[in-house]
């Protein structure tokens, strides 16, 4: 982008692409990639980092691992701040209050219902992922401009791994949630699943993380559960 007589850049984005083998859908072959000067030394090097960093990100979740000393105070005082004490003596955990300018993260959310058709259907006859993340991204906005008052910006978008395929024909839940809040930045966590209508059973296919910036400061937004914290 053009700004006062320098290019700027507009968007930086790191995609991890997988080779699928047409006829069983397996692993396909790749040619592997040599790098042949400094620049391209760096780059590779970077990959591998980026590797290394997701490969970590999903061993200390939070599924998996406690939170550390640090984030269990950060909990301990969030829920402190939300105790109803102005009766004094007469405390209880059940009784809580919401904080000047909040909002609780149970009421800041946003859901969405998607049949996929077929015209969004990859090589593969699953549902393109493009499709996915536009949708996504679509109710993580529409989420940020509901909880902002405002038109948000997107900021940032955390990186976005498929879990599992999206068959034609399936009934695609979307939860927008607002989990973190600062000045007037907004995280939205965007909760993708596949409901089978023959087994009632529910499948996570996406977790989406997007942060959006609005055009004025926004109310805090606090969890009420302890799961909530975790988001």
């Amino acid at each position: 982008q053009l700004l006062d007589g320098d290019y700027s850049p507009v968007l930086d984005a790191t995609f991890v692409m997988v080779a699928r083998d047409p006829e069983n859908k397996r692993p396909a072959f790749v040619n592997p990639l040599i790098p042949e000067s400094p620049e391209e030394e760096e780059i590779f090097k970077q990959g591998e980092l980026n590797k290394l960093r997701r490969i970590d990100f999903c061993t200390a979740s939070l599924l998996k691992m406690a939170p550390t000393a640090e984030e269990r105070n950060i909990i301990h005082d969030i829920f402190l701040n939300t105790l109803d004490t102005r009766q004094e003596g007469r405390v209880s955990f059940r009784s809580r209050k919401l904080p000047p300018n909040s909002v609780w993260m149970e009421d800041a959310k946003l859901k969405s219902l998607q049949i996929c058709h077929p015209q969004e259907r990859n090589i593969f006859n699953r549902i393109f992922g493009g499709f996915l993340m536009r949708k996504a991204f679509e109710l993580g906005w529409a989420t940020a401009c509901s909880y902002g008052s405002s038109r948000p910006f997107i900021v940032s978008v955390d990186d976005i791994m498929f879990q599992r395929p999206v068959e034609v024909g399936s009934l695609l839940l979307l939860s927008g949630q607002v989990c973190y809040t600062e000045n007037n930045y907004i995280q939205v966590r965007v909760h993708s699943e596949v409901y089978d209508a023959d087994t009632r059973e529910h499948h996570t296919t996406n977790i989406f993380h997007f942060t959006f910036i609005s055009e004025s400061g926004v109310p805090r937004v606090v969890p009420k559960t302890y799961g909530g914290k975790y988001l």
